[in-house]
């Protein structure tokens, strides 16, 4: 809960540079499994953190841009 008593969500918290991959995969409305084979494939960027790994804040954003831009060429 925040100062107000409501609940927030971590997806929601602008604050966060990096996303857990289950966090990303919430952000873009994808299973966590989908959400992997992107970072594989190197089409949504992620961040090794140690033995984590980690998507940037702007990265699903990203993401759909070039989706979006890809869709207009076509």
């Amino acid at each position: 809960m925040d100062e107000h008593g409501t609940l927030t969500s971590v997806d929601d918290d602008p604050t966060l540079v990096l996303l857990k991959v289950e966090e990303a995969a919430r952000r873009l409305r994808i299973g966590r499994t989908t959400c992997y084979a992107l970072i594989r494939s190197g089409e949504l960027e992620s961040v090794p953190v140690g033995r984590l790994r980690r998507v940037p804040a702007d990265a699903p954003a990203a993401y759909v841009a070039r989706l979006r831009a890809a869709q207009r060429t076509a």
